[in-house]
């Protein structure tokens, strides 16, 4: 279970020190890093965090306790500045000296609507060339994980051109780095697949398993008729959802939902209409935007699915 902690305000209140997270996450999603205009990534922590040391501290007993931290790249307004090579020295250095600085995992690139990831543009080649550079000074315990908008990716069947399948070179260049992709299938409307002449809409049972078959069996872009994007391990797919009604504008899923696609991609039970070529019993899980949101909602998203992803193969 993948979740963002907000390190700032926003309607569900203040920001809390890492050591109040739930125990139920595994994977928790420090968000943001931020462009710093020359490539490089600042990361500034907020106050009702606790202190720098306290936060670094904090970091290192959830680590302890087997929970990966990662610092998340973008956001909604989020950027990152990629467009020549002294740009990818700065993201790399940056970053390597705050994953030293803090204890971080590694990262999550979440570059959405906005943020330049267009096909043709240099950001694509230069941020593949970065994150294994990235990689290479960290070491092979460095966490990559990606949470684009579902236009990015499986957009990519309606058109291959512009943002619409954007991240899918991404992926590609990075598949053999990366350990988990939880592709957003919310506030971005409807989701064409090719198992369908019509969308599935979003918070949906179908959709979720309909863009996680995408992943794994792979599809051809435009329509069919493109270029090929080959699957990816079970083991390297998550779904991403709202926690609860007022983390997202549209999206949100019901518990039932998330167990039962949790149980289609893993079981083949429990599906709607679209059904997994086999099951995929390694199906990684289930991202949320966001564990503060979460509790502040009383955990009502993490506790039935906690509860469902322990009931996996």
């Amino acid at each position: 279970m993948v979740g963002y902690w907000h390190n700032f305000t926003n309607p569900s209140g203040p920001t809390f020190p890492l050591s109040q997270v739930s125990a139920d996450w595994d994977v928790i999603m420090i968000s943001f890093g931020e462009d710093r205009g020359d490539g490089g990534v600042n990361f500034t922590l907020d106050p009702s965090a606790g202190t720098e040391a306290q936060f670094i501290s904090d970091i290192k007993a959830l680590r302890a306790k087997g929970k990966k931290v990662v610092l998340s790249l973008g956001g909604e307004q989020g950027r990152m500045t990629l467009n020549d090579s002294t740009n990818v020295k700065n993201f790399v250095d940056s970053l390597h000296g705050l994953i030293t600085k803090y204890g971080f995992d590694g990262v999550d690139v979440d570059l959405e609507s906005g943020a330049g990831v267009v096909l043709g543009t240099p950001i694509i080649n230069n941020l593949i060339s970065a994150i294994k550079q990235l990689k290479a000074k960290v070491g092979p315990s460095f966490y990559l994980s990606m949470a684009p908008e579902h236009p990015y990716v499986q957009g990519g069947y309606v058109a291959f051109s512009g943002i619409w399948g954007a991240y899918l070179p991404i992926i590609d260049g990075l598949r053999d780095d990366l350990n988990v992709i939880h592709v957003q299938y919310y506030n971005n409307g409807g989701i064409y697949t090719p198992y369908s002449a019509n969308a599935y809409n979003e918070g949906t049972v179908d959709a979720l398993v309909a863009g996680s078959r995408m992943l794994i069996e792979g599809f051809k872009t435009a329509g069919g008729t493109g270029w090929e994007f080959k699957g990816l391990r079970p083991d390297q797919v998550a779904f991403g959802v709202p926690s609860g009604s007022r983390s997202a504008n549209t999206g949100f899923v019901t518990a039932t939902t998330v167990k039962n696609a949790l149980d289609c991609l893993s079981r083949s039970v429990s599906c709607g209409t679209v059904k997994p070529l086999q099951s995929y019993p390694t199906y990684r899980g289930v991202m949320t935007w966001s564990i503060n949101w979460d509790k502040t909602d009383g955990f009502n998203f993490s506790r039935p699915a906690r509860a469902a992803l322990n009931a996996m193969p």
